[in-house]
């Protein structure tokens, strides 16, 4: 593509290259239009006597079409394509769901010189109708060779960006306290219960577990087991105190029902408190005390991965540190603040 100026006369047909405002101080043309002879006259009489335009070389491709085609190639599951116009193509989520992106090939597709492609954070927890990502070519074409090394990465070993679907699923919460706080407890949880139905799925279950019985450990893997054999999907565990060890009462109880301790702590604040095992495909999550805060926290990052079906490990954990440190909650006793 030829990028230039140009006497007036021999624009017709051309793209215009900058918008251009008229006598008046409003933008009379916009930047990539396809001049005609009429707007070379309005041109004229508005004192034009040379102009920049764009020239499309054989084999270029013109920037909606590039857009579109890129964005056609990146979608994946879950995903409506708008436009194309002005070059650009927005991805919007067709329902609610996790967003994935394929980070390395977004890299590389970033490196396609003329097309660009912008995404939410992968694991963004995404609503009906939001965009999560946007193709914009920047110039008013490209070569084709370009669009094609784009496509290729795009749709290399399958969709470069997807949503998965949040279906509803059934939650239980065994939750420990002494007879007196059970009540209070249970109040302090409502907002992680409210997470659960945002995310479409329902607290069908709670069990109680008196922390202070020396039988605890026993009393908890009872209820683990009973939640199992009922059918959750995900079981979360919490109460007056956070897990504080692997021979804690939690862990204990999970292993006592053959189940595995995936990690105890999370690189992220507030939330480090937290614990992932499983038994056998049931995710048992031990909620840290920061779960009682409406504010963004560590549950907010693992609880919508964990209700569409993925199995997080101790890597993936270990991977949140990065972007970690999330602002501070009052509800829990020791804010970082006060140190």
């Amino acid at each position: 593509m030829k990028f230039r100026p140009v006497p007036l006369g021999e624009a017709e047909g051309k793209v215009l290259g900058h918008n251009v405002t008229g006598l008046n101080g409003r933008r009379a043309f916009r930047k990539g239009r396809t001049l005609t002879a009429e707007d070379v006259g309005r041109l004229r009489d508005i004192g034009k006597r040379v102009i920049y335009v764009a020239e499309l070389d054989r084999g270029d491709v013109d920037e909606n079409n590039s857009a579109n085609r890129v964005a056609e190639a990146a979608a994946g599951e879950g995903l409506d394509l708008s436009g194309p116009s002005t070059g650009r193509v927005n991805l919007r989520a067709k329902g609610l769901g996790v967003f994935r992106v394929d980070r390395p090939r977004l890299d590389r597709l970033n490196g396609c010189d003329g097309i660009t492609l912008a995404t939410l954070l992968t694991h963004s927890t995404v609503r009906p109708n939001q965009i999560v990502a946007t193709v914009k070519v920047i110039p008013f074409a490209v070569p084709s060779s370009v669009v094609i090394d784009a496509e290729g990465i795009a749709g290399e070993g399958g969709p470069l960006i997807w949503v998965d679907a949040l279906e509803r699923r059934k939650v239980g919460f065994i939750l420990s306290a002494s007879g007196g706080m059970r009540e209070r407890i249970e109040t302090q949880f409502a907002p992680l219960q409210e997470r659960i139905e945002g995310l479409g799925s329902e607290l069908v279950r709670i069990d109680h577990v008196d922390p202070n019985e020396g039988t605890a450990e026993r009393v908890l893997a009872e209820a683990i087991r009973a939640q199992v054999k009922s059918g959750m999907d995900l079981i979360i565990l919490a109460g007056e105190t956070a897990i504080m060890d692997r021979q804690d009462v939690a862990p204990r109880a999970i292993e006592r029902v053959g189940g595995k301790l995936e990690c105890l702590g999370a690189p992220v604040d507030p939330g480090n408190l937290l614990m992932l095992s499983y038994v056998g495909d049931v995710p048992v999550l031990g909620a840290p005390g920061c779960a009682r805060s409406r504010k963004v926290n560590v549950v907010d990052w693992v609880l919508p991965r964990l209700l569409v079906g993925e199995r997080l490990t101790r890597s993936d954990i270990a991977s949140m540190g990065h972007g970690g440190l999330l602002d501070d909650t009052p509800e829990r006793p020791m804010p970082r603040s006060s140190i």
